[in-house]
């Protein structure tokens, strides 16, 4: 089975990882209210997925 001769030292592991990042979240305006809300979710403020409600919001 192969082994590796010399251990990686952590500027190689990293200059290998340098790809590895998380993306920003996308975010679309919600045509009924126009507050901010990821794209195929439920708008947290009003409650409607494709001019349907879904959820009732929350009053507090």
């Amino acid at each position: 089975m192969a082994v590796p001769k010399k251990r990686t030292s952590k500027q190689r592991q990293r200059k290998r990882r340098t790809h590895y990042k998380a993306e920003p979240v996308v975010t679309h305006t919600c045509a009924r209210c126009g507050d901010p809300k990821q794209p195929h979710r439920v708008c947290g403020s009003c409650g409607y997925y494709r001019n349907q409600a879904v959820l009732l919001p929350e009053i507090d």
